[in-house]
């Protein structure tokens, strides 16, 4: 007898909770946040694909998963160049394919905190030719490649990588980010046409919200600055 119930998966529950997670931590992150900064994105990445995955797809209880946790420790504790030996390490070893898999994620963000683009670059390059079904982080790795081209003064290649962003992860919970991260981009490398595009779609898909006002501002002011 239908009793009105809907009954959901084990995936979708996981997609419900980390949807409400990602949603969660942007709030908390907002206030503070620069919202245009080149790289700022990174923060979310960071405690989404360390802490949320860490937490509900790690295995605990093995040796791999205790040198990680290690590692992160050391991270948290601004002992970078640490951790980042310690990351290596495991990936070396490679004891478990789920934490040599984060560990390789995690080396791209460290290298880009230490402002060591190239190397971020290399990692997160490897990250999404080696790990291809995981959309979410595949999708990170791209957006941390875009960022680190962008902080480089490389926008033509942060456009490129923030598009390959959005298609790694259609409708990802961070994908108006990367539209907004494309449209800067597509303005800083002269390239007002696709930055209109970009914009376009931000208005199609949150005309509602502030991620909107705020892009449409920052690209009205950044078109009278390159006339």
């Amino acid at each position: 007898m239908y009793d009105g119930k809907v009954k959901l998966t084990k995936r979708q529950i996981k997609e419900d909770k980390f949807t409400t997670f990602v949603l969660s931590s942007k709030q908390q992150l907002q206030d503070n946040w620069q919202f245009l900064a080149i790289g700022a994105v990174i923060v979310i990445l960071l405690i989404v694909a360390v802490v949320y995955y860490f937490d509900s797809k790690a295995n605990a209880v093995n040796e791999a998963a205790l040198d990680y946790a290690k590692a992160v420790g050391e991270y948290r504790s601004d002992n970078k160049l640490v951790a980042s030996n310690m990351l290596q390490q495991i990936i070396t070893d490679n004891k478990n394919n789920q934490i040599t898999e984060k560990s390789t994620f995690m080396l791209g963000s460290i290298n880009f905190d230490m402002r060591n683009f190239t190397e971020a670059i290399r990692y997160w390059e490897q990250y999404a030719a080696q790990y291809k079904t995981n959309n979410l982080s595949v999708s990170a790795a791209y957006a941390g490649i875009a960022a680190s081209h962008e902080n480089q003064g490389q926008y033509v290649q942060g456009a490129e990588f923030y598009q390959k962003a959005i298609e790694a992860y259609p409708d990802g919970p961070l994908e108006g980010d990367y539209y907004v991260g494309s449209m800067r981009n597509y303005l800083l490398a002269g390239n007002k046409e696709n930055a209109k595009e970009q914009l376009d779609i931000l208005s199609k898909k949150f005309e509602d919200t502030d991620l909107y006002v705020r892009a449409a501002r920052y690209y009205g002011e950044k078109l009278q600055a390159i006339k």
